[in-house]
């Protein structure tokens, strides 16, 4: 689950759980709106965790350049 899914799910939630006054037989919408904004909550935190020892979209590796100032370059 990403960050995006991780929001959608917690806005879905959160609108279930306090902003639906209207009743189903056999399903509690405010429960159902509980758990989705718990489990959105969840990813959310889970993908800000992951996302900073995955480095992000893309995969961005990072360079190292090592300059030895002992010897001159080749071909001098």
């Amino acid at each position: 689950m990403g960050l995006g899914v991780g929001i959608f799910l917690t806005a879905i939630g959160a609108i279930l759980a306090f902003a639906v006054n209207k009743t189903v037989s056999g399903l509690n919408i405010h429960t159902v709106g509980w758990i989705l904004l718990i489990v959105g909550i969840a990813g959310i935190v889970l993908s800000m965790i992951f996302w900073s020892s995955w480095g992000g979209p893309g995969g961005v590796r990072r360079r190292t350049t090592v300059v030895d100032d002992g010897a001159p370059p080749p071909g001098y």
